[in-house]
């Protein structure tokens, strides 16, 4: 299959904003992404492929200049390119994620495996790991537990090793969902369910606490949803959003019953946790 190569490249400065175009990029159907020095890659099916999408001013982040080029590439080992440029990472010294042709390290207090397609959450972003790092800190042995926007399903598979008694993972990206399901396999997290959807399949779920490691606007939308989903002395852990953001995060989930307890921070990038108020 042919694939358009997106490049998009960013002023000094500003490189930090190439996660937020990911992130609408992958909405329009692009399946893989990698950051460069000014800017990023992006890669989408040709046949799935409309650049009059490049011209609306909303894919862009405000106040933001990006330059952008395409290029038809030719057919070749998607996944063999995925796998060549992923590495193993190491977080807070107390849980290692790597793929399965890396040496293991039964050292670790948590080893998850990760086979690295082109799905987001392989820890190597400041999102996911600041979301690992919460979840270290979190008990959440015996509680219910949603991983919203699920991607590679590590934070799952994280949740389901510290004990919680059972974990639900969602995705609404079809490639997310069965790499997930393939995680989820390689590290016998037997008590995980992986479905294919959005806030909107949540219905009368109740958890007791909720992971949702997406992106600002899709946050600020379904906070209501969240908030409706957890039981009483819930946790909400989100993250994908600057630290800019963290006040308008902030107020909605105020508006929704839910009380801001604090937040991690690295590289500008936030993860943050509310409590159901009492």
């Amino acid at each position: 299959m042919e694939y358009i190569e997106l490049k998009c490249s960013l002023a000094e400065g500003e490189a930090a904003f190439a996660e937020v175009i990911m992130a609408q990029l992958g909405e329009l159907g692009f399946e893989s992404f990698s950051e460069t020095e000014d800017g990023l890659l992006a890669y989408i099916p040709a046949a799935s492929f409309d650049p009059s999408v490049l011209n609306n001013e909303e894919l862009w982040p405000e106040g933001v200049h990006v330059e952008y080029t395409w290029q038809t590439i030719a057919d070749q080992n998607w996944n063999a390119v995925w796998e060549s440029n992923f590495e193993p990472v190491t977080l807070a010294g107390r849980c290692h994620i790597r793929a399965p042709f890396h040496p293991e390290k039964p050292d670790m207090e948590y080893e998850i495996v990760i086979e690295p397609k082109m799905s987001f959450g392989t820890a190597h972003h400041e999102t996911t790991a600041l979301m690992i790092e919460h979840l270290l800190e979190t008990n959440v042995e015996n509680l219910a537990v949603l991983d919203m926007g699920c991607g590679t399903g590590v934070l799952a598979i994280l949740a389901s090793m510290r004990h919680a008694a059972a974990v639900t993972a969602i995705d609404n990206d079809e490639w997310a969902y069965n790499n997930s399901i393939e995680n989820v396999e390689k590290n016998k997290s037997a008590n995980i369910s992986v479905y294919l959807g959005d806030a909107a399949m949540l219905n009368e779920m109740q958890f007791d606490l909720i992971i949702a490691n997406i992106n600002r606007n899709i946050l600020l939308a379904d906070i209501v949803h969240y908030r409706h989903c957890l039981k009483k002395n819930g946790v909400l852990l989100m993250s994908g959003f600057y630290d800019d953001d963290l006040p308008v995060i902030t107020a909605e989930a105020a508006l929704h019953g839910l009380s801001y307890k604090g937040h991690k921070e690295r590289n500008k990038w936030v993860a943050a946790r509310f409590d159901v108020v009492e």
